[in-house]
């Protein structure tokens, strides 16, 4: 099984790197709905009535190595890459520089200078920008994070917050990669699409314990989670596991914690990820 699920993973990144050559991407302005705040993004469009998803980025921000010089990171192009050959739209708005910050890793929970409220408000933004585009099909509008931009699909799909309830563009489905969930269990959740959780059981920052009694306690559409054996933080990344002791947050406060790929687990998230979109969205083989 690891080695079907590694050569998978070796066809999906050939995949995605083939189709990242014949990429088209627009750099564009989304406004948040933390005025004035408007997001620098980019955007990945496909000819016709396509669906589209919003790439939120983690607490690192959307760029590779220390701002936006360095472009997107290899996980969102690769990413952009893979969905785009799916037949999916992307867009990949950035919340940390328009408020002035680089990251938030290292950066104490309860004291980060960019909020959940206010990533949320982002998110609801970029879904209200999504479905004022020409050849996006507004019915097929859906949100992907990862870390910290996974609790913002929690928070983002939760409609016992207020401002989700009343949003007037609602996603049709979500996925958060190893999301922080214990915020969202300090109240009841009532999800307003179908919600798909890919976590890692080795994870020592945001533990998947939190996720699988939060997803055993969601009301509304159906949620799924894909708990992952052996696998940390980061696990869809290709990189090897390190110990990361400048995050002062985790499992353990003080001690750092571990990030890094797992082949097995990346593919196999991939593929759990591609079921996902086939199946909400009817998505034909491309």
């Amino acid at each position: 099984m690891a080695r079907r699920l590694t050569a998978a993973a070796l066809l999906l990144l050939a995949a995605a790197t083939w189709a990242s050559a014949q990429q088209t991407v627009q750099t564009v302005q989304v406004p948040s709905l933390d005025q004035p705040i408007v997001l620098p993004a980019f955007w990945f469009p496909l000819p016709g009535n396509t669906p589209a998803l919003v790439l939120l980025h983690g607490c690192g921000g959307p760029y590779a190595g220390e701002g936006r010089e360095g472009g997107l990171s290899r996980r969102m192009r690769d990413y952009a890459a893979h969905l785009n050959g799916l037949g999916v739209q992307v867009l990949v708005p950035d919340s940390l520089t328009p408020r002035g910050e680089k990251e938030l890793c290292t950066q104490r929970a309860g004291s980060r200078q960019v909020t959940q409220l206010q990533r949320r408000r982002d998110a609801l933004g970029a879904l209200q920008w999504l479905a004022a585009q020409p050849g996006v099909d507004a019915k097929r509008i859906g949100l992907l994070g990862w870390s910290n931009g996974g609790s913002t699909v929690l928070a983002s799909t939760n409609r016992r917050h207020a401002e989700v309830a009343a949003a007037p563009v609602q996603p049709s489905l979500a996925v958060a990669f190893y999301p922080g969930c214990e915020s969202e269990l300090k109240h009841p959740f009532d999800a307003s699409a179908p919600l798909l959780l890919l976590v890692g059981e080795a994870d020592d920052w945001t533990p998947a314990a939190a996720c699988r009694v939060l997803a055993a306690t969601i009301a509304g559409p159906p949620v799924q989670i894909e708990v992952y054996a052996g696998a940390h933080h980061g696990f869809d990344g290709t990189a090897p596991v390190r110990h990361r002791s400048d995050v002062p947050n985790g499992a353990r406060p003080g001690a750092g914690v571990h990030v890094g790929g797992n082949a097995a687990a990346r593919s196999a998230s991939l593929l759990r990820l591609d079921r996902f979109l086939r199946e909400q969205w009817a998505l034909s083989p491309r």
